[in-house]
């Protein structure tokens, strides 16, 4: 095995490509935002069987440790995967990092996590669908798991509950309404969604900021695919200050024709209207509307263990694939 480093995260000229990176393609779109500071392959017999990516320059916050990222990865066997994995350590370690994690696409807002727990499910539209080997990959080569996450399925849409109606009530007589999206005005209601996203997550684990253009080509990529409906945006005083991303199934629909499934995308409240409340009604609303839409059951969808979404999520769902970030302690 070689080890090379990658010009723009392709594989030099007489270099072939393994299936297990060439199903997952390293596009141009991809390379440019997500910035990578470094590419590397592992060659065998002339074919490229292994690669990551690594970043240094802007990891995310970890009390006491200085953070780089492993991303990109993709592995057709454990050696070689290994091998690359410690080469990415010795690489991060030579910048000064002192812990290396991953996968991350250098931010938790592009792809991260592996599959760790699969269960009986088929992939849903927008999770990370990574082979089942992979956490030995990052096992062997010295990484243990930093953080981990869970999607939840609600079998069945439960009907309202007087305590839900008295929260609702509440909260309305408090100034706060729930509305759907107005796609007339996408730009505008985009600004107020990233206005509330980046409050709403600065202190989320693994947090890194993302510029307010980066956020309006992500969503707004996703937004055709949603019925306008589905997205519904908490205001106060005519200010949104939550607001609730729920989707159908597009993988569902692909594989049977049709979606039964909603995925609860994105749940996020502003910390100053934190504590009300308010995060359980935009749940609950959510899942009222895709019932309305015709969608019978909702996938609550890659939720970190310690998060609030998962204390809400307990209420409704079943826990049916867990997901983890790996990390290591650099020499």
């Amino acid at each position: 095995m070689q080890l090379v480093r990658a010009n723009h995260g392709r594989a030099p000229e007489g270099i072939a490509v393994h299936p297990a990176l060439a199903s997952r393609p390293l596009d141009d779109r991809r390379w440019r935002r997500d910035a990578a500071d470094d590419h590397w392959l592992v060659v065998r017999d002339a074919v490229a069987v292994a690669r990551a990516s690594i970043w240094w320059r802007h990891g995310p916050a970890l009390p006491g440790q200085t953070a780089g990222l492993v991303g990109h990865y993709a592995a057709a066997d454990v050696e070689a995967g290994a091998a690359l994995l410690r080469h990415a350590c010795d690489e991060l370690a030579a910048h000064g990092m002192s812990t290396a994690v991953g996968p991350i696409d250098g931010s938790t807002w592009h792809d991260y996590r592996l599959v760790v727990e699969r269960g009986p499910r088929p992939p849903f539209f927008l999770e990370p669908d990574t082979p089942d080997d992979w956490p030995d990959h990052f096992r062997t080569a010295g990484f243990a798991t930093l953080a981990s996450y869970t999607s939840a399925l609600v079998e069945a849409i439960p009907p309202p509950s007087t305590e839900m109606d008295a929260r609702a009530q509440r909260l309305a007589a408090a100034g706060y309404r729930v509305r759907p999206i107005d796609v007339s005005r996408v730009e505008a209601e985009l600004d107020a969604l990233y206005d509330v996203s980046i409050a709403a997550f600065a202190e989320n684990f693994l947090y890194t900021p993302i510029a307010r253009d980066d956020f309006h080509a992500q969503y707004g990529a996703v937004l055709p695919h949603v019925d306008p409906r589905l997205v519904l945006l908490a205001e106060n005083g005519g200010v949104v200050v939550g607001y609730v991303f729920v989707m159908p199934d597009l993988l569902e629909m692909r594989r049977t024709g049709r979606a039964v499934t909603a995925i609860l995308k994105t749940l996020a409240v502003h910390p100053a209207h934190g504590g009300v409340g308010l995060g359980g009604l935009l749940v609950e609303r959510g899942q009222r509307a895709a019932e309305a839409v015709g969608l019978s059951q909702v996938i609550h969808a890659l939720m970190l263990d310690t998060n609030l979404s998962q204390k809400i999520s307990r209420h409704y769902g079943t826990t049916f694939r867990r997901y983890a970030v790996f990390s290591r302690q650099l020499p």
